[in-house]
C-alpha cells in the first residue's frame, strides 16, 4: 500500500503514527479515550500480526501529519462458499483536509485490498448525510443498521 498524489501519500498505519497525530484524526470521528504509546504499540502489533485487519492512512507529505484513515476488517463466513466480506470502518479526513478526495482514495484502497483478499463484498456502516460521499465510492444503500452499545 503505497500511492502518491499532490501533498499525500496513501499507506499502511504504521508503529511511528502515534506522534503523527492518528489518534487526534480518529477523535474527529469519535471518543478514542486514553490511549498511552504502549497500548498504541500494543494494539498495532496485533493488528499488524493479522491479514484480517488493515489501517489505511493518508499522509501530508509537507508536514508528515495523518490527515485521514480508514480501516478494513475481513470477516471469513461459512456462507457464499465460506466467502469473506470487508467491513470499513473509522473512516475520518482531517477537517482541514477534507474536499481533496483522500476519503475517496482511502476507500478505494481498502476496497483494491478487500478483492485481493477474496472478499464478495464490501460493507460499512454510516450516517445518512454521509450516504452521497459513499455512493460517489461506488457503494449503495442497502438496509438497516441496529447496534446495541456493551459499555454503556
Amino acid at each position: 500500500m503505497a500511492e502518491s498524489n499532490h501533498a499525500s501519500a496513501i499507506r499502511e498505519l504504521g508503529p511511528e503514527d502515534y506522534d503523527k497525530g492518528f489518534l487526534g484524526l480518529l477523535a474527529q470521528l469519535t471518543t478514542v479515550g486514553d490511549v498511552s504509546v504502549e497500548d498504541y504499540k500494543r494494539r498495532w502489533q496485533e493488528l499488524n500480526d493479522s491479514p484480517d485487519y488493515h489501517v489505511a492512512v493518508a499522509e501530508d507529505s509537507s508536514t508528515g501529519k495523518l490527515v485521514g484513515t480508514a480501516s478494513l476488517i475481513v470477516e471469513k463466513k461459512f456462507i457464499h462458499s465460506c466467502g469473506k466480506v470487508g467491513h470499513i470502518e473509522d473512516v475520518v479526513v482531517d477537517e482541514a483536509a477534507r474536499g481533496q478526495k483522500l476519503g475517496q482514495r482511502l476507500i478505494e484502497e481498502l476496497i483494491s485490498i478487500a478483492k485481493q483478499q477474496g472478499c464478495y463484498k464490501v460493507i460499512l456502516d454510516c450516517g445518512e448525510h454521509n450516504v452521497p460521499f459513499y455512493e460517489k465510492c461506488g457503494l449503495t444503500k442497502k438496509e438497516v443498521q441496529m447496534v446495541k452499545y456493551l459499555d454503556r
